[in-house]
């Protein structure tokens, strides 16, 4: 079992930047896929937003956050990280981390095996 455990998220105002965090509680963090996805309000689904491989040399990102947002992680943190800049409110949702051990499709929700609880995201206009 691996617990997520996602922070930073917040209320601000559109134009401005939050760098998301997920800490992994596992000794084996570099050997899973990390992604985020997000829900916005009404949603019944959650979106994907951005992966990372496992290797750290390879990141996917949905077409609305490229250029804006960043995914990084740092294996001796056990730590993923959304840097999020340039905000709008359609970005306000409550973003989820999620962990994949078997190297699936990133962008495809039913491959991750662990998720963490979400971090709400808040833009004003």
């Amino acid at each position: 079992q691996v617990l997520l455990t996602e922070s930073g998220g917040g209320l601000v105002q559109g134009g401005d930047s939050l760098t998301l965090s997920c800490t992994a509680s596992t000794g084996t963090f570099s050997d899973y896929t990390m992604g985020w996805f997000r829900q916005a309000p009404g949603n019944e689904r959650r979106t994907f937003v951005a992966a990372i491989r496992w290797t750290g040399d390879i990141t996917w990102e949905t077409g609305s956050v490229k250029g804006r947002f960043t995914i990084s992680r740092d294996d001796a943190k056990n730590t993923v990280y959304l840097q999020m800049n340039n905000l709008k409110p359609e970005d306000t949702a409550v973003y989820y981390c999620a962990a994949d051990r078997f190297g699936g499709v990133p962008d495809v929700e039913d491959v991750y095996d662990y998720w963490g609880q979400g971090t709400q995201v808040t833009v004003s206009s």
